[in-house]
This record gives C-alpha cells, sequence and structure tokens, in this order.
C-alpha cells in the first residue's frame, strides 16, 4: 500500500478578470482557486488508492487563505491535508526546496502534482523534486493505470508513449482521459470539519524576484477590405505583416 501525497497550489481564478495596480498585479478582489491542473492530479492519486490501497495526503504551501484548495482536495476524499506556512513570494528553487523537505517528512512514496500552475506556467515543480529526491520522473502525463505497478499515457514525438513508472516518482498529470470526480454532500462536510496539519519550517531565500507586472501592449485595430479589387492588397498584408502565406 502506498504513501501517496499529492500538491495542490491556491491560484487566481482563471475567468477572472486581471488588474495591473501600479506596477503590481492586484489580486484582492480575485477568487482563487485550486489549479486546475492539479485537480487531475487530484483525481489521479485516488484512483492510485483505489487500485492499491494506501492514504493520499494533499500538501500545498502558502498561508492560511490556501487551506481552502486543501478543503477542497479533502472534500472529494484525500485522507490528509497538509500546508507548509509561508507567505513568502518563492522563486521555483526555494518553493521546491521546501516542499521537497516536507515530502521527506511525510514518507512520500509517490507524488502527483499537475504539470503546470495556472499563474506561473512555469512546468518545473514535478521535475525540479524529483531531481532533489532522486526519483524518476514524468510530466505531461495523460492516462495512467495500476496493473501491478505505474503504467502511464505522456505525448511522445510523433504521438503517444506508454511508461511504465518505478516507484518512488514524481509524475505531473495534464487533463487527458482523467475525469474529476465531484465532492458529495458527506465529502463537504467532512471537509469543514477537517483539520489542516501545518507545518512551519524555514524557507530558504529566493534568489529571483518579480520587478513589477505590466500587460501587454493594445492590439492594434483590425483592418477590412471590401471588393475583389483589394484582394492584391490583402494578399501582400498576409504575406508581408501576417507571414501566414
Amino acid at each position: 500500500m502506498a504513501n501517496i501525497v499529492v500538491l495542490v497550489k491556491q491560484v487566481p481564478d482563471t475567468n477572472a478578470k486581471i488588474v495591473v495596480s501600479g506596477d503590481r498585479v492586484d489580486l484582492s478582489a480575485v477568487k482563487k482557486v485550486m489549479s486546475p491542473y492539479d485537480e487531475f492530479a487530484v483525481e489521479t492519486a485516488l484512483q492510485h488508492r483505489e487500485a492499491t490501497g494506501g492514504e493520499v495526503t494533499a500538501l500545498t504551501l502558502g498561508g492560511a487563505g490556501a487551506d481552502k484548495v486543501l478543503k477542497d482536495a479533502k472534500a472529494i476524499g484525500v485522507d490528509h491535508i497538509v500546508r507548509i506556512d509561508s507567505e513568502a513570494e518563492l522563486d521555483s528553487n526555494a518553493l521546491q526546496t521546501a516542499i521537497t523537505s516536507v515530502l521527506s517528512e511525510l514518507g512520500a512514496e509517490v507524488i502527483y502534482c499537475g504539470k503546470s500552475a495556472a499563474d506561473s506556467g512555469a512546468g518545473s515543480t514535478g521535475p525540479g523534486i524529483a531531481e532533489r529526491l532522486g526519483w524518476a520522473s514524468v510530466s505531461n502525463v495523460t492516462s495512467v493505470a495500476f496493473d501491478g505497478g505505474i503504467t502511464v499515457v505522456a505525448p511522445s514525438e510523433g504521438g503517444n508513449a506508454r511508461i511504465s513508472v518505478s516507484m518512488p516518482a514524481v509524475i505531473s498529470c495534464d487533463k487527458g482521459n482523467i475525469k474529476v470526480r465531484k465532492p458529495n454532500v458527506k465529502g463537504i462536510m467532512q471537509a469543514k470539519k477537517a483539520k489542516v496539519d501545518v507545518k512551519s519550517i524555514s524557507v530558504q531565500a529566493s534568489s529571483v524576484a518579480v520587478v513589477s507586472h505590466s500587460m501587454p501592449p493594445a492590439k492594434p485595430a483590425g483592418k477590412s477590405y471590401e471588393g475583389g479589387a483589394a484582394a492584391a492588397e490583402v494578399a501582400r498584408l498576409l504575406r508581408d505583416e501576417a507571414n501566414v502565406i
């Protein structure tokens, strides 16, 4: 029976309107949710437990507000919820180092995470943690089977590859065929009562810091043409400006 850990992250709602105030994104009125790819990781971790036994622990890093994503994971069936207490903005190196230290404490044998976070899109957490632990790593997984071991499907040049993964391992999940279950009333009530295990650790200083945020430049107004006489000009613009022909 495996000791399974799934990493989850609280991010701004991907449907929220982003506003820059001064030189920083203003998130004061933005709803926070679990990063979408992490939802596939939670579902895959639960399927692993159902296939082989064991327990699933959801782990995040953040302040008290991040407890919400842990409670969301608890509502759909994880056994334990753990938060590394830190309000700091961490670069990838500091973040992965902090998470790795707690993973070792938890005795994790297999780790699931989303292929990337919706806010940063870096996609480095899974491979970075695997490197620190010296474990196997496979990313962008779209399907997982647990018949006599772990077999995953991930994109490969010219198609998909079916890969046998030896534990311990870190598996980063994409959408693919993974369908996320919904919480039921019992799960929601249990999540409300669940206690978050808060870990206070020494987090190393980040070596990379965000200097400022800014919105991308506005797109220029479109051009419209009518009549056959404009065909040559349209073709020229498509060739010389749009670079599509």
